[in-house]
């Protein structure tokens, strides 16, 4: 009898956790030109080599290799910023997490950022010394053709997303501290300008990375030159923005000059990080649930210029690469505190820079 339940729950314990079931990371790695493949452990936050990817055609590697995952998790795209500029397309095997170059297509800059729109049927682009904003079409198999729209006079472009309708993007420029209002036809992958065409932040704030609140009613934009968080009301409906409130991230001693860097919220919306390059510091805030306000939850130290880092997609894990520390931290969220508890150190790359995560199922 006792067997027969022992039985029982080891059977349904598989039907829950379907077989194949699994978490990968994907690390650009700068300098060394090639993205490491990582599988992370869901129920520990450890995380275990799968393999070491080269990016193929590169002559001279770039400062930067921004990623996008398509929305159907069948494809990496990679972004160079060296030579050529191209954006290297890769199948991703469901089973391992494994890649498989595909094809790579010509960028038309050296591009900060680069998303899919909600229909991965569109690569769009943000150049922050080409001053642009770009659209590539990705045809069959994940392979990104050439750009049909290239828009100029964006100075210093960094980040770029659509929102969840697909039916409006927002893209940072960082140059004249605007957040461009576009509309977005996703039937012929074109941005046009919205009314009105931008908002401003605070003068030499430098906006530069931001993230949709997954309610869809909350903007947030981190200012790389002067270490700030900004908040915005978001009308979905029409594509707009509202700015509503301010708040550092920078650490309560700090001092120099701020170089903010990267920003995400937890898929439960509760809450959001930025990252700060001249401190090498994470630091945390607690979401409102109520109005999106933020409130401190304090900065932890972290890799060495930590130019990018993620978060999984259960809002448990941080991860975190250094340009300068050539490795990745581990942390887990403290679910009520929303504090990093650091959990191990992994070698990287050299000048890892970019995270993407991928959930199969």
């Amino acid at each position: 009898m006792r067997a027969a339940l022992v039985l029982a729950m080891v059977i349904g314990a598989l039907m829950a956790s379907p077989a194949g079931a699994a978490t990968f990371v994907y690390v650009g790695n700068a300098e060394s030109n090639e993205v490491y493949v990582l599988q992370l452990d869901r129920q520990n936050g450890d995380l275990t080599v799968v393999e070491k990817v080269p990016i193929p055609g590169i002559t001279k590697p770039g400062i930067s290799t921004p990623m996008a995952v398509s929305p159907d998790r069948r494809f990496l795209y990679v972004g160079t910023r060296g030579e050529p500029k191209i954006a290297a397309g890769f199948a991703i095997d469901p089973a391992s997490g494994k890649l498989t170059h595909v094809a790579s297509g010509p960028l038309a800059d050296s591009m900060a950022y680069i998303a899919t729109d909600r229909t991965g049927k569109f690569l769009l682009g943000a150049s922050y010394p080409g001053h642009k904003i770009t659209v590539n079409p990705i045809g069959p198999q994940g392979t990104v053709q050439p750009p049909h729209q290239v828009l100029t006079d964006h100075p210093n472009a960094h980040s770029i997303l659509a929102d969840a309708s697909n039916r409006h993007v927002l893209a940072l420029t960082l140059g004249n501290d605007r957040v461009n209002q576009f509309k977005f036809d996703e039937a012929t992958g074109m941005l046009a300008p919205n009314t009105p065409p931008s908002v401003r932040v605070k003068e030499k704030a430098g906006p530069r990375h931001f993230a949709f609140h997954p309610n869809g009613k909350l903007v947030y934009v981190l200012g790389e030159l002067d270490g700030s968080v900004y908040v915005f009301d978001y009308d979905a409906g029409a594509g707009q923005l509202k700015e509503k409130q301010t708040v550092s991230a920078l650490p309560p001693d700090f001092q120099g000059k701020p170089s903010a860097a990267d920003l995400h919220i937890t898929p439960d919306g509760k809450f959001l990080y930025g990252s700060e390059r001249t401190t090498s510091t994470l630091a945390g805030f607690k979401v409102d649930p109520a109005n999106g306000m933020l409130s401190p939850i304090g900065s932890v130290p972290t890799e060495k210029q930590p130019r990018g880092f993620n978060i999984d997609s259960s809002g448990r894990y941080v991860l975190a690469v250094g340009q300068l520390s050539h490795g990745l931290s581990s942390y887990r969220i403290d679910a009520d505190s929303g504090k990093l508890i650091k959990l191990k150190e992994y070698p990287m790359g050299k000048n890892p820079n970019w995270i993407e995560i991928v959930d199969f199922p």
